[in-house]
């Protein structure tokens, strides 16, 4: 899977009809957010489903619909939802400035990550990652997918340089190093499937302190 500056049709599909994972669509969301222009597609896709739906023959509900509705009425109340932190960051984009926030951690030297809570399916979650000027995150591949939107500054790859508004889709083929290569930090969010994997002796090393 090579890089792309926007996210797969596939992907951008998938968002328009609702069916995209929670993590990658919040990424998906901040991509769109600060690249309108990316817009133009979903909102054709959302028009085609939409023309899609008015063509298809309306099904009859199931005779015991009505018991089962009822019956769902006398089942127990969900778990109230945790409530807010207050631990978030008006100056992210929409997408992410309402998400409760976890602590900056140390990955490696000017690298650090941080938790979006909230947004998760299984394994895939969200992150920020932060890395400064001159820095290199670690060398690694994916034992899933890994979509990543840069917010501020700018990071390069053997496939170039991605800018804010960037998105990048890697998966297990793909093994890169992010290089910092804006004179301000590199603010990332990513929706990352399982953990990253470092190839190599020293990768087998340094995985138990770089876990996300």
């Amino acid at each position: 899977m090579s890089a792309r500056r926007q996210p797969s049709e596939e992907r951008l599909l998938a968002f328009a009809a609702g069916t995209l994972s929670a993590p990658e669509s919040v990424v998906v969301a901040t991509h769109l957010a600060l690249r309108p222009q990316t817009r133009a597609w979903t909102a054709l896709a959302e028009a085609v489903g939409g023309a899609v739906l008015d063509d298809v023959e309306p099904s009859t509900l199931d005779p015991d619909a009505l018991d089962l509705t009822l019956a769902r009425l006398d089942a127990p109340e969900p778990p109230p939802i945790a409530a807010s932190t207050g631990r978030t960051d008006p100056s992210l984009p929409a997408p992410l400035a309402l998400f409760d926030l976890g602590p900056w951690r140390w990955l490696g030297p000017g690298v650090h990550v941080r938790d979006v809570l909230g947004p998760r399916d299984g394994d895939c979650r969200v992150i920020l990652l932060r890395i400064a000027p001159g820095q290199s995150a670690p060398r690694h591949t994916h034992s899933g997918v890994e979509l990543t939107c840069v917010i501020e500054g700018a990071y390069a790859t053997e496939d170039g340089v991605f800018s804010p508004g960037d998105f990048e889709e890697a998966d297990p083929s793909i093994t890169h190093q992010p290089r910092v290569v804006s004179a301000e930090p590199c603010l990332c969010v990513a929706a990352l499937d399982g953990q990253i994997a470092l190839p190599g002796w020293l990768g087998r090393v340094l995985a138990p302190f770089v876990r996300l």
